[in-house]
């Protein structure tokens, strides 16, 4: 069973962090946990999973003329920092905080979008 579902939720890794953006990683997250990997792990190997995939997705996007650069710079330094804070602050945070803060967040965000 494990060697048809890793590359289905790998696929379905893919398709929606290019659809949705950058949620592929709730994907990667639970596909790591379903696997046995713990919570922090799971965050941390995401990331893994997700950048050679935002890097496509961001190249596709470029191509169609759909990003603006100058948007983006706006951001980049801090997020930069912010993930500098976050890989120190990982591994520093119970695994039972860190579900519910992501659980939070994943909850705020989809009444944000159904309100919308």
């Amino acid at each position: 069973m494990k060697k048809i579902l890793n590359p289905v939720l790998g696929i379905l890794t893919g398709v929606v962090n290019i659809l949705i953006g950058s949620c592929g990683g709730i994907v990667a997250v639970e596909a790591l946990k379903l696997r046995g990997t713990d919570q922090t792990k799971s965050h941390a190997t995401a990331i893994a999973i997700i950048l050679p995939l935002t890097i496509i997705s961001a190249v596709g996007y470029l191509i169609k003329g759909q990003v603006r650069l100058s948007d983006s710079f706006v951001f980049l330094i801090p997020g930069l920092v912010g993930s500098a804070i976050g890989s120190f602050l990982l591994p520093k945070i119970p695994k039972n905080v860190l579900s519910k803060v992501f659980s939070i967040f994943i909850i705020y965000a989809g009444i944000r979008m159904l309100m919308k």
